[in-house]
């Protein structure tokens, strides 16, 4: 999984879609992101397919080599309708790191 930040603001994307790891985080609500040693609780919320396409864009720009060919062909690059069309293939978690 590959964390990504936007102004401060921490996500996780589903590259491939409804997988088994978005159905755990959708049941828990959270879970722990793990970085060598360091351990952090977090707390996620789902975003709403509309306010996808520029967190998609990012996502792309920073990981395209690794995730790419799961974006149907859409690149950071796409006008924001490809980006809205793909939006309900890639669940979007907005995390809310919790205070240790």
């Amino acid at each position: 999984m590959n964390l990504l930040t936007i102004e401060g603001r921490h996500y996780l994307v589903a590259p491939r879609g409804e997988t088994q790891w978005v159905r755990n985080l959708r049941a828990a609500g959270g879970g722990e992101l793990q970085r060598g040693r360091s351990t952090q609780a977090f707390r996620s919320s789902e975003v709403a397919n509309e306010e996808k396409p520029p967190i998609l864009a990012a996502y792309l720009a920073r990981w395209r080599v690794e995730v790419g060919v799961f974006f149907d062909g859409v690149s950071a690059d796409s006008p924001p309708a490809d980006l809205a069309r793909i939006a309900p293939d890639h669940p979007v978690f907005r995390l809310t790191i919790t205070p240790t």
